[in-house]
């Protein structure tokens, strides 16, 4: 699981316009926005692509200013799953 929190800054007066450009790309979600053009992001892995390629592309929207990584959390989700044979052992 590779989950990146950004703060895209975006020219408001086409924050409407990258706003609907972001939310087309597949492990994308918006949580906040404001009127000055700031935009809470949140990007995920997606089986094809990694978060990283995705936040490249987010920097390629028009009127994107600027893409700041605020937050980023990796798990291993095959590590964090218990062994069987823990239960097993005494």
């Amino acid at each position: 699981m590779n989950i990146c929190g950004c703060l895209v800054h975006v020219a408001p007066d086409v924050a409407q316009t990258a706003q609907e450009a972001m939310l087309g790309f597949d492990g994308v979600e918006i949580h906040a926005t404001a009127e000055d053009g700031r935009v809470v992001v949140v990007v995920e892995d997606t089986p094809e692509k990694l978060a990283s390629e995705t936040i490249m592309d987010l920097h390629q929207i028009p009127g994107v200013i600027s893409l700041t990584l605020t937050y980023h959390h990796f798990e291993d989700l095959a590590e964090t799953r218990p062994h069987l044979n823990a239960s097993c052992q005494t």
